[in-house]
């Protein structure tokens, strides 16, 4: 079997998901409010039209990801990890006290620099170099760019709809109390959303920056430490679309019923095409675009693969965590 080599990879899906409160705004008074969007899509006649329309933020998709990455390096020793990521600290490496200790070193003069304090945050952990972070210890100002993208997972709106649905906590021992409200006790009525509709998602990996120093260009891991990240981050993909988490999911998972799109990826700097699924015509585009920028290549730098179920998608995924190596940039 060939090994492929990947500069980045994107994923452009469309998916059924019922039922589901994995985003919402907060509550106001028993009630509590899902997210929506403002979204612009095109008329039949081909006009724009503004829509409000359901959503989940990337923010939430992202979570969910690093969520699946955490606990993949957790059972795998070749992946390191940070002392704050290893407790799924939402400061990661921010909390780690030996890296607080290398930055603010007593000698002010040999402070470390900016590739310095980079290059530590890359060999020391994996989630940092993945899901990225901004170093601010010490009054530096030093940024690692996430290496996987996610955008909002928002609803189609000629097919998606939010409805709030009643609930009560029965308690026939201790019936409307006004004192008991604050403590959580006695009976109570309130509402929650639940949503169900066509979502479409959009998501981009740079694979060829795992592990490289935007800031002195060059690599701060070895070509096979690059490679255990690479897979370990298309697993965690692959696992966000089949257990997605969030919110109230205790007693509203989500119906996860169907999924179309397309996969594509490029073998070297070219960025490999993300189209929204609230464009109907999303994979043919895709498709139509690789065409044209490979047009005369005799080992084409891009390709796609479309998916028509989970099912699909878990192949296409598997496949290339299992047959792929991430592009490493020439340095100078």
């Amino acid at each position: 079997m060939s090994t492929r080599t990947l500069g980045s990879l994107s994923i452009s899906a469309e998916a059924i998901i019922d039922l589901h409160a994995l985003n919402n705004e907060g509550g106001e008074g028993n009630q509590i409010q899902t997210r929506m969007v403002e979204v612009v899509t095109r008329d039949t006649d081909g006009s724009p039209r503004v829509e409000s329309v359901n959503a989940i933020s990337g923010d939430m998709f992202k979570h969910i990801q690093a969520d699946h990455l955490y606990h993949i390096a957790q059972g795998d020793s070749g992946l390191p990890l940070c002392a704050g990521c290893a407790r799924f600290n939402a400061n990661r490496i921010s909390s780690d006290e030996s890296f607080r200790a290398f930055i603010n070193g007593e000698d002010k003069k040999t402070a470390p620099n900016a590739v310095q304090v980079l290059d530590r945050l890359l060999t020391s952990c994996t989630i940092d170099d993945l899901e990225g972070n901004l170093i601010t210890e010490g009054k530096q100002s030093t940024p690692r760019k996430s290496v996987v993208e996610f955008g909002w997972v928002v609803g189609r709106p000629d097919a998606t709809r939010t409805g709030q649905y009643f609930h009560v906590k029965y308690n026939p021992a201790q019936r409307a109390q006004e004192d008991d409200r604050s403590s959580n006790q006695g009976q109570a009525i309130f509402y929650r959303p639940a949503s169900s509709g066509v979502y479409a998602l959009v998501c981009h990996l740079e694979l060829g920056r795992i592990g490289y120093n935007d800031i002195s260009q060059r690599y701060a891991i070895d070509a096979e430490q690059q490679l255990a990240r690479h897979q370990a981050l298309l697993r965690s993909v692959l696992y966000t679309f089949i257990r997605p988490s969030g919110a109230m999911r205790s007693t509203q998972l989500p119906h996860l019923v169907d999924i179309r799109g397309v996969v594509s990826w490029s073998a070297d700097s070219t960025p490999a095409p993300t189209f929204s699924a609230l464009n109907p015509d999303f994979v043919d585009q895709s498709e139509r675009v690789i065409a044209a920028l490979t047009r005369g290549q005799q080992q084409p730098a891009l390709a796609s693969k479309p998916f028509s179920s989970f099912a699909d998608l878990s192949d296409v995924l598997a496949e290339l965590t299992e047959t792929s190596r991430p592009l490493r940039y020439a340095e100078r």
